[in-house]
């Protein structure tokens, strides 16, 4: 029996990788903002801005397929992370063009890495504003009053300008 069920097996996994190969499913704008976790509006104003130059039309209507997906997961990253449309668009204009962008596109990645980074220091800030506030009231929910904590000094008792700049501009962290 060992031999027949790995030859089933063997024969199934060669017919489903043949039949993957000939059948390209297709998706239609909800079931690409679902899997995306966006809204319809969203993959119609994307496409609007031409963000979707190569991905098929027939009768006018958008078919995404599966080899369209590693491009829309780049471009949800590129918005997720705070990438501006102008510069997305930029981003697909230049990977139109193929090769002779790869620098120019690579400069536009390190950029956004860049931006990341400073995002990433707002949010250590912020987290650390938290975490006081959090210990904060957990001391005060254990005693059953404010009183124990009300002159707690805040360990970063301001949110001035120049100390965010400050904390942003530290190298060291």
């Amino acid at each position: 029996w060992g031999v027949f069920i790995f030859a089933l097996d063997l024969e199934l996994t060669l017919t489903f990788t043949i039949l993957s190969e000939v059948i390209n499913m297709s998706y239609s704008i909800s079931e690409v903002a679902k899997m995306l976790n966006v809204s319809t509006y969203t993959i119609r104003y994307y496409d609007k801005e031409g963000l979707f130059p190569l991905v098929k039309r027939v009768n006018g209507i958008r078919v995404f397929e599966d080899k369209d997906f590693p491009w829309l997961r780049m471009l949800n990253c590129l918005k997720n992370l705070n990438m501006p449309i102008k510069k997305i668009k930029e981003y697909v204009d230049l990977a139109l063009k193929g090769d002779e962008t790869l620098k120019e596109r690579y400069q536009l990645i390190l950029e956004q890495e860049e931006n990341i980074q400073k995002q990433i220091k707002e949010l250590k800030y912020y987290k650390k504003q938290i975490d006081f506030k959090k210990a904060y009231y957990e001391k005060a929910l254990e005693a059953g009053t404010e009183e124990v904590v009300k002159d707690w000094p805040n360990p970063e008792p301001t949110l001035k300008v120049d100390e965010l700049t400050k904390i942003l501009e530290d190298k060291d962290e």
